[in-house]
């Protein structure tokens, strides 16, 4: 059986050293709030902030659409055309799509 070298037992043996090597295992794997569930909350808040400002954003849109249309009846008009299809008794609609 081969001995162990001085150098590796005195390593292994330092009890700082183990202890941090203990708590390193304990704070990535075994913890409540460890460091792999803590990243990936991370990431989850930085997609919900993403989303919360593209949707501020939608929202200040529609508002500005929403005054445009109540203010207007002429935009009130040519909203109902184009977003519904309405039209009047003598007109008629031709649809084109684009490929």
């Amino acid at each position: 059986m081969p001995k162990i070298p001085r150098v590796l037992l005195r390593i292994v043996a330092n009890k700082y050293l183990l202890a941090f090597v203990v708590f390193f295992v304990w704070m990535t794997f075994l913890d409540d709030h460890n460091f792999i569930s803590l990243f990936q909350n991370q990431q989850k808040l930085h997609k919900l902030n993403a989303d919360k400002a593209y949707y501020e954003n939608k929202i200040e849109s529609d508002r500005r659409k929403l005054k445009e249309l109540q203010t207007d009846s002429r935009n009130l008009e040519k909203f109902a055309r184009e977003q519904y299809l309405m039209k009047k008794k003598n007109e008629d609609i031709f649809i084109i799509e684009e490929k």
